[in-house]
């Protein structure tokens, strides 16, 4: 990467592409009722402008399939559009400045129907699509709490405020037909799952179609399945017999890649005034966008994490997620989880501020204690291993709360307008929430070296590192004599989505088998080679050589192997059989200080310390960079970032001009101090890293600005916490 060799989409070699642009709806909602691309095809360097009749494309498939039929999506508008930025038409073009110029020349003739923006009017509004009985496409059975014991019960109506995933690298796909099939190249993070749509969309079968996956700049969850636009970028290719390619602009990537979060929470928590924390009940109205997706259903993982940390059972929760005429929503970094430690971290700080006892003594009050572990939760999660007080304790002692605290009052008694807030969030979250498993294949090639083929697809992780680190630990084979591949459907036989912070327990567990399988093998053939039983056969790792316990001097490298098991026509190949049955629950404690101009509402972030723990950090570098990015996404969701429309459901957030994407610059050095309470689950004792500094981070910051005020009576503000927000709040109080 750092030498310019990463290989992305627009990377690849095309001879003479068609280059695809999307003529997209300008309005929310509305009937289509002309549609005109003539002068647009006599534009210089045009090939075609297709619509939805000239390709005959079914619409995709409602995924999930429990979705109401009728709000499949079209892949390009059918007669209505639904969300600004919708695709209508496709303009190809011999270069995509000539495709995005004749895009302008196509008019679309638009019958204006009222747009629903906010998800409090979807509820009461007529049905969106024609044949469904309501705006809401899905919803849990409720679950009841009980408030009746509880001396102090706060509530609260707050917002976990929709943003864009916005990653370097926007989407992009290309497609060409190489001997007869189709080769396609996605900016993903699975191969598999694309390939699969390609079939289902084009009516190809699987032998047709090969899916390539190589660098991807940055995905967040939100590049897990393939997009109308890439399907049709595939289709086009298929169409032409030519090779196509589609990348979008910036503008593109903010309007139509799927937004997240998107949550309008009700919080209730009760207790009672010694600190007990002993009801809790969490109500949520998520906006699922314009065509029902992925984001509609989120609120299960939210419901799965409802109680956090701690000891109530008395919960209750209820949920429902509707259509309104904006970009659909799907998944990002934590895809549920995120929200609920936001909703259950406010609610512990309100009932905090209520009783008048420091934030972090209630937490320690109701945390669930080590010895409870294997902990069943009131939603039936299993809680594998856990030391909460223990985080909570280790960021008091590393951060000098105490000092912190007395500062923050001595700026109080003095007047001082910069106001020091103190933010404090214990998060468990859920990794490999579905449990399951991942492909892992090591191969012993023939000159002692090593192929593996792994099902995960890194977009970031760095995966290739650590299964190649794996391999060696078990084999002695030095990790530059090991190769990783992945992402090509030709070399994978099978693979998801990498998503869900699942990579090293269940991909790195595979790999870790199928070593291990290698390298039971290799001891048989050691033992013939070396005229000796295999019971008395050892690996030296060190030095990557057989031996007979005790004879260290006479021993077979890994070549010899290779060479005994050619000679006795044998394959060194080893396909992991590992599954995981549940998931792991990594956990952690964050402590964010602020500083709050009081004259302006201005925040800035002062210190943001993280104690976490994924059991077994297999890569302890890795790991630190995949929390240094969650630290970063949800600090920046407390502070900065928010997608808005307006009333008539334009988006007002289109471009790093309007939507707050910050730099290195906005941020302090992030403190990490790490902890590790290995999981039983898998044979590695690792559990997921990739999205707790975004769980973690987000209310720790949030709470912070908050308690910055919270002398002036201040009890909540919304995210972001922009300087408006913060002032308003100010006035108010």
């Amino acid at each position: 990467m750092l030498r310019g060799e990463g290989v992305y989409v627009a990377n690849r070699p095309l001879e003479n592409p068609a280059h695809l642009f999307f003529v997209r709806s300008t309005v929310a909602h509305a009937k289509i009722v002309g549609l005109d691309v003539s002068e647009a095809k006599t534009m210089p360097g045009v090939i075609d402008v297709l619509t939805n009749a000239d390709l005959g494309l079914a619409p995709l498939p409602p995924n999930p399939p429990f979705y109401p039929a009728e709000t499949a999506r079209p892949v390009l508008a059918d007669g209505v559009v639904r969300f600004v930025g919708e695709p209508i038409a496709i303009v190809l073009a011999d270069s995509v400045y000539q495709a995005a110029d004749a895009a302008e020349m196509v008019f679309v003739d638009y019958d204006f129907d009222d747009a629903i923006v906010a998800p409090s009017s979807s509820t009461g509004s007529p049905a969106l699509f024609p044949g469904t009985e309501s705006n809401a496409v899905f919803g849990l059975p409720p679950m009841e709490a009980d408030f009746s014991g509880c001396d102090v019960v706060v509530e609260a109506e707050i917002v976990n405020q929709k943003v864009a995933p916005a990653p370097i690298e926007n989407r992009a796909a290309a497609a060409e037909i190489v001997d007869g099939r189709l080769t396609f190249y996605t900016s993903a993070q699975g191969s598999h799952p694309a390939k699969e749509a390609i079939g289902k969309v084009l009516g190809l079968d699987a032998d047709d179609i090969r899916v390539v996956v190589g660098d991807v700049g940055g995905g967040f969850g939100a590049k897990g399945g393939a997009s109308p636009e890439e399907l049709l970028t595939a289709a086009v290719a298929h169409r032409l017999q030519r090779p196509a390619i589609w990348e979008e602009t910036r503008t593109e990537n903010m309007t139509n890649m799927g937004h997240s979060r998107a949550q309008h929470q009700t919080i209730t928590i009760g207790g009672d005034r010694d600190g007990n924390i002993t009801a809790y009940k969490l109500g949520i109205l998520a906006d699922a966008g314009a065509y029902p997706a992925l984001g509609g259903v989120l609120q299960v993982f939210t419901q799965m994490m409802v109680s956090g940390t701690y000891t109530a059972t008395n919960i209750g929760f209820e949920s429902s997620a509707v259509l309104t005429n904006t970009t659909p929503t799907g998944a990002y970094r934590g895809a549920g989880r995120p929200e609920a430690t936001a909703a259950i971290e406010r609610a512990v700080d309100m009932f905090a501020a209520e009783i008048g006892m420091d934030p972090v003594d209630v937490r320690r009050k109701n945390l669930i204690a080590p010895e409870a572990f294997p902990y069943t939760t009131p939603t039936g999660k299993v809680y594998d291993s856990g030391a909460y007080a223990d985080a909570l304790d280790k960021l008091v002692e590393v951060s000098d709360y105490a000092a912190l605290r007395a500062e923050q009052q001595r700026r109080r008694d003095a007047g001082d307008s910069m106001l020091l807030g103190l933010g404090v969030s214990s998060y468990v979250e859920i990794t490999a929430p579905m449990g399951g498993k991942d492909y892992g294949e090591v191969r012993l090639l023939d000159d002692g070296s090593i192929l593996a083929i792994t099902g995960s697809t890194p977009y970031g992780q760095g995966h290739l590192t650590a299964w190649a680190q794996i391999i060696s630990e078990r084999t002695g084979v030095p990790m530059d004599r090991i190769e990783v591949q992945f992402g090509d459907t030709d070399i994978v036989p099978e693979g998801g989505i990498t998503g869900g912070s699942r990579s090293a327990q269940l991909a790195g567990s595979a790999m870790s088998n199928a070593s291990n399988q290698l390298v039971t093998a290799a001891m048989q053939l050691a033992a013939d080679r070396l005229e000796a039983n295999v019971d008395d056969i050892v690996l030296d790792r060190e030095n990557a050589v057989f031996h007979v316990a005790g004879t260290p001097a006479v021993s077979v490298d890994w070549t010899t192997i290779a060479e005994s098991a050619s000679t006795a026509d044998q394959v060194l190949t080893f396909v992991s059989d590992l599954a995981e049955q549940e998931p792991t629950f990594p956990f952690g404690a964050h402590l964010a200080v602020v500083e709050v101009d009081s004259e302006t509402g201005h925040v800035v972030l002062d210190r943001l310390i993280a104690v976490d723990d994924a059991g077994t950090l297999i890569n302890p570098m890795l790991a630190a960079g995949q929390v240094h990015g969650g630290l970063a996404q949800g600090a920046s969701q407390a502070l900065y970032e928010e997608v808005l429309y307006d009333d008539d459901g334009n988006p007002l957030t289109t471009n790093f001009m309007d939507y707050a994407i910050p730099s290195a610059a906005e941020f302090p050095s992030f403190e990490r101090h790490v902890m590790e309470t290995p999981t039983p689950f898998n044979e590695l004792g690792a559990k997921g890293i990739g999205e707790s500094g975004t769980i973690g981070a987000t209310p720790a910051v949030q709470n912070a600005v908050v308690d910055a005020l919270g002398h002036l009576g201040v009890r909540h503000i919304d995210m972001p916490c922009t300087p408006l927000r913060v002032w308003d709040a100010i006035q108010n109080a």
